[in-house]
């Protein structure tokens, strides 16, 4: 039997002297089990003992502090994971598998999950709805984590030794993403909490991660699974939506969320679920006041609330279409009908430590408060607002939300003459702190929302 212990014991006496051989320490231990042996028991501890494994066989400690981040975004779902996707599709349906019935099968499933979305009715994940799912969603919840793992990497949030809880994980979008955005040093212990089929489709993507990425996958429901540790990030990825009472979902697992931990709700940019998971917000800061936005819908007015319709999301640049979903659209109409790659998705960032992703607060006697924008109509005002949607507008003016968090309706910054004193309204990132000078408050009937013309006499400047 192996001496565990004292294979850990001699790990953490070497690690700080140098690097870790298997083929030393077995000569340390009672019985000098097999290197082979030593090798796979520091693999199995190596995120307790804080080591990451080279190519030479040996261990040596993480490096400590932040992950820098190198993230210029995401172009394509990576060819190793799609290969991987359709080994499971062939392994089900046989290598025609876009073909037949069983490409009928899939398209079926995939249109009525859009009809239940829309619906907002439930979905039976089974091992056939899962694999719909997966075609149709992988992809762009791959890429979307990504972005919001690299806001907080660029603030200096995510460390190289974490603890991740993926609730309602699916078929492994989120968790694909995080593996691949964190440097190969990085350990991870990772866990899944999902209950339906779709778990054995997370399982086989997840089955080819690096050593470091240590995935747990717990075949149980959200309100059923009892976090035994702290997490440093909390994941709910498209799946608030389908609990009975997200907000006590959330708030329960804010009690797993490590003291510098972050929650990362993400939910599609669809109106229906992008204003839900603001409800949610609402809901979850109100009852637990040490629960602070830290993004993008942040408060900059003490003690003041938003209580807008709250439809905003983040657009980021679209994805290649990928093999499987080509093959599948092609063996129907070709249309585009069963190609998914815009990356496009509402969320929330939440911490119960105070940071926010800009720590700022308007100052009363140079701008307005959103909440008092009726007093302003028809004026030209001063202003601070976080910039919280792309370009809105179909055609004609350039239309933007915009949002001070005391707003009580929406509030849209339209662009009628761009100039080199406002560029930065159509340039500046999503979530960005903008000041606006001189710009027009007007009512819109029409809307029943606040327009804030930007003309040529409007100054915008980034602020944060």
């Amino acid at each position: 039997m192996t001496d565990t212990d004292a294979i850990l014991d001699n790990a953490r006496y070497l690690r700080n002297v140098r690097p870790i051989d298997p083929e030393e320490i077995y000569e340390y231990v009672d019985g000098q089990p097999h290197p082979a042996v030593v090798r796979q028991t520091l693999r199995e501890h190596v995120f307790e003992l804080g080591l990451r494994e080279r190519e030479d066989g040996t261990f040596v400690p993480v490096e400590e502090g932040p992950v820098s981040s190198t993230f210029a975004g995401v172009e394509r779902f990576p060819e190793e994971h799609a290969r991987r996707l359709e080994d499971l599709l062939v392994e089900r349906y046989g290598p025609g598998w876009p073909d037949g019935d069983s490409g009928d099968d899939l398209r079926e499933r995939i249109d009525r999950m859009k009809e239940a979305y829309f619906a907002d009715a439930a979905v039976t994940y089974d091992a056939d709805t899962a694999l719909a799912y997966a075609i149709y969603h992988l992809p762009d919840y791959y890429a979307a984590i990504q972005y919001l793992l690299d806001d907080l990497a660029r603030d200096g949030l995510l460390a190289r030794k974490l603890r991740v809880l993926d609730v309602g994980a699916g078929t492994g979008g989120p968790a694909l993403g995080l593996h691949d955005f964190l440097p190969d040093d990085a350990l991870v212990d990772y866990d899944a909490v999902e209950p339906s089929e779709a778990a054995d489709v997370l399982e086989e993507m997840l089955a080819a991660t690096r050593p470091g990425f240590d995935e747990t996958v717990h075949r149980e429901t959200a309100e059923a699974f009892d976090p035994e540790t702290e997490y440093d990030l909390v994941v709910f990825g498209n799946v608030l939506s389908e609990l009975e009472a997200p907000a006590d979902a959330v708030e329960r697992y804010l009690d797993a969320l490590a003291d510098d931990g972050t929650i990362v709700a993400l939910s599609p940019a669809e109106e229906r679920t992008a204003t839900r998971l603001r409800e949610i917000e609402r809901d979850l800061v109100d009852r637990r006041r040490a629960a602070t936005v830290y993004a993008p819908t942040l408060r900059l007015w003490p003690s003041e609330t938003p209580d807008d319709y709250g439809w905003t999301f983040r657009r980021e640049r679209d994805l290649e279409v990928p093999s499987f979903q080509r093959r599948l659209d092609e063996a129907a109409a070709g249309d585009g009908t069963y190609v998914n790659v815009d990356v496009q998705f509402a969320y929330l960032l939440l911490r119960t430590d105070g940071r926010r992703a800009v720590e700022y607060e308007p100052d009363p006697d140079e701008v307005a408060k959103m909440a008092e924008m009726e007093r302003h109509v028809t004026d030209r005002i001063d202003l601070d607002a976080l910039k919280l949607s792309p370009n809105l507008a179909d055609e004609g003016n350039p239309l933007f939300k915009v949002s001070d968090g005391s707003e009580q309706v929406d509030h849209y910054a339209v662009l009628t003459r761009e100039s080199a004193l406002n560029e930065d309204l159509q340039r500046a990132p999503y979530g960005a702190l903008l000041r606006f000078e001189n710009v027009l408050a007007l009512w819109n009937d029409d809307e029943e929302a606040y327009n804030l013309v930007v003309d040529a006499e409007t100054v915008v400047d980034r602020l944060a």
